[in-house]
This record gives C-alpha cells, structure tokens and sequence, in this order.
C-alpha cells in the first residue's frame, strides 16, 4: 500500500500551560497605569503662560527655571539670555537709525512697563515677537505703547 501522508502525521509542538501568577498580572498592569497617569499630569505648563490674579500679582512659568515668577523678572531673563537690554529702561524710544534687528528695550509708560523687540523694522511688544501668551499684551504699559 503506498504512503498516504496526512495532516495527523505531523508532529506538533508540545505546548506547555503557560500561566503567568495572577498577582504578577496585577503589579504588570497597575505599573503601566501608574507610570501612563503619572506622565500625563506632570508635564509642566507651555514656556510663558500667564496666570491672571486680581491683585495684580501675575504669575508666568519659565521654563528655564521651571518655577511660576513676575512677568518683569520673566522680561529680564528673556533680555539676559539675549545679551541684556540693548537700549535699557526708558520712557522714549530710541532714534530709529540707531536701532538693529532684535534690539530690546523695556519701555516706561505711566501705565507700567513693556518689554519691547525691535523686529522687521519697527519696534514691537516682545510677546508680538515670541508669542508666549496673549495676556502680556493686557500687562502692564503692554496695552499703551502704540498710543
């Protein structure tokens, strides 16, 4: 007779009950659920966001610091980490032939102060430059200087 080869002359593999301990399981699980909700809650906030009191002490988070801080102080590590303010505190502007690409200056109004960039020939509120957050734009003398 001759051969017949069928499917139940293949040998198979002897699979083993392999069976992890339920209490491994949980710890497993709990583990990627702690480190997935711990990650996701402690991203710090985005560099430059302001939070608004009505005191008049707004805070903004530097991300260079990663601490919460004055938006003055803020406006004076920004000025540092360029070199400094290049025409420094003043209630005038500078002469406009006198003036480059980038310059900082922290203009004095009665309402208060803003830091202001020199960019694409004229003279901007810095935050217009580096969009942080909008509500430097409502600090201090920020809302006056193109009155």
């Amino acid at each position: 007779m001759p051969f017949c080869f069928t499917a139940r002359h293949i040998k198979r593999p002897v699979m083993r009950d392999v069976r992890l301990p339920k209490k491994f399981m949980r710890i497993t699980i709990s583990l990627i659920l702690i480190l997935a909700f711990s990650s996701a809650n402690s991203q710090s906030p985005e560099h430059g966001t302001v939070i608004k009191s009505k005191n008049a002490s707004w805070k903004v988070w530097d991300i260079n610091t990663m601490k919460w801080g004055d938006i003055e102080s803020f406006w004076s590590r920004y000025a540092d980490s360029k070199g400094g303010l290049t025409w420094k505190r003043s209630n005038t502007y500078p002469k406009y032939d006198n003036v480059k690409e980038f310059d900082t200056l922290l203009i004095e109004l009665k309402q208060g102060t803003c830091l202001m960039e020199f960019f694409h020939s004229r003279w901007r509120r810095a935050n217009d430059v580096r969009r942080w957050d909008d509500a430097f734009n409502e600090y201090g003398g920020c809302p006056y200087v193109f009155d």
